[in-house]
């Protein structure tokens, strides 16, 4: 992120602009490209929270809701995965930061984080056991009704997808009862 470069140090009422900017560039910006821009970013995120200026400090705590759940999910990932022991540290910084910053809404973040990767999880294993009846209707494929046994399997499996997404999704969100 080149931005980095013209942050203005000395200047906190430009440094508030940046730090509007940069919120709404934050909310455009790719996964990929922000993994590759959070360490400078957080060090500079780090410095303003700890700004002397109040509008720079109150910028980054008020904005905290907006900013750190887009933000987690990247962190947490990489303060459990990423090879280098300086990412790590920042990392921790940065989550350490949100955290005394905000306690419940870091809370929320980990509870939300935490019930996605289980949504997935239990994804991946609805999928790799379609999968393998899959396989095992294709071995058995001698049947002369396989197109048929296929047939009803595909249209219970998108059940069970479209059970999962109910429980998962607020109470709203209800698929029509024809599909259920």
């Amino acid at each position: 992120m080149a931005l980095l470069k013209y942050w203005p140090k000395t200047h906190s009422p430009k440094e508030v602009m940046f730090l509007n900017e940069l919120e709404a560039i934050l909310d455009v910006i790719e996964p990929s490209e922000f993994v590759k821009t959070m360490e400078p970013l957080f060090q500079q995120l780090a410095k303003c929270v700890s700004s002397p200026h109040f509008q720079v400090a109150d910028l980054i705590s008020d904005n905290a809701a907006k900013i750190l759940p887009i933000m987690f999910p990247s962190l947490y990932r990489n303060s459990k995965t990423h090879c280098n022991k300086i990412i790590h540290g920042l990392i921790y910084n940065a989550l350490k930061v949100f955290m005394e910053t905000n306690q419940k809404l870091f809370d929320d973040c980990t509870q939300q984080f935490k019930a996605e990767e289980l949504k997935e999880k239990l994804k991946m294993k609805v999928q790799e056991e379609a999968w393998v009846k899959i396989e095992n209707l294709a071995k058995a494929s001698l049947c002369p009704c396989f197109p048929l046994c296929l047939g009803q399997f595909f249209s219970s499996y998108v059940r069970v997808c479209i059970s999962l997404l109910c429980l998962t999704s607020p109470s709203s969100v209800r698929p029509p009862p024809a599909l259920l």
